[in-house]
């Protein structure tokens, strides 16, 4: 946690509807990537990254300013991320698999539409190496890799020990270097 992270803390517990802007502005992008990492769709992202924050306001509203002050907020943030993201999968495979419309292009230049057919194409390549890992593994990466939150962190997110939080990362990025190996062949 950094000191900053203290502040925000102190800020959320004395007058929660000043501070929770912060707290959006801070963390938005993190929570925001990491959903997108386990959703198929920017989409998905996008709902859920709305939804984790809808969740920890009412959350923090029944919180008291001690606990408030005593909350991890990367760790907390994201167990409510991965919840949200396993739910949003069960719940979209129960459900009939709907056909995207064709993207109106009409106002965009050649290069940034050139431009978000790259960027969804690194994602979706990321997504689908992320996708032949173990369920274990893969969150552990996200959370370590992508979202950046410490081993410790990432402990508390999945609630395990620290060595098996290391040991299923060591393993999972093991697993993405034969996958990229194999590609380049």
């Amino acid at each position: 946690m950094t000191a900053s992270d203290g502040a925000l803390k102190r800020q959320l517990a004395a007058n929660l509807d000043d501070a929770f802007p912060v707290l959006l502005d801070e963390m938005h992008g993190l929570v925001f990537n990491g959903a997108r990492r386990w959703l198929p769709s920017h989409h998905d992202a996008e709902d859920v990254t709305q939804e984790v924050f809808v969740r920890a306001y009412r959350a923090l509203t029944e919180y008291s300013q001690q606990r408030i002050a005593e909350l991890r907020l990367r760790p907390w943030l994201f167990t409510i991320t991965l919840n949200l993201c396993r739910n949003h999968a069960r719940t979209r495979s129960r459900r009939p698999v709907q056909m995207p419309l064709q993207p109106n292009h009409d106002n965009r230049t050649t290069d940034s539409v050139e431009d978000d057919a790259v960027h969804r194409v690194t994602v979706d390549e990321w997504r689908a190496r992320l996708a032949q890992l173990q369920p274990r593994q893969r969150d552990a990466i996200v959370l370590r890799h992508v979202v950046g939150l410490s081993y410790d962190e990432v402990g508390e997110v999945l609630r395990r020990p620290v060595g098996t939080v290391k040991s299923d990362v060591h393993r999972g990025l093991e697993r993405l270097r034969n996958l990229i190996s194999k590609e380049e062949l």
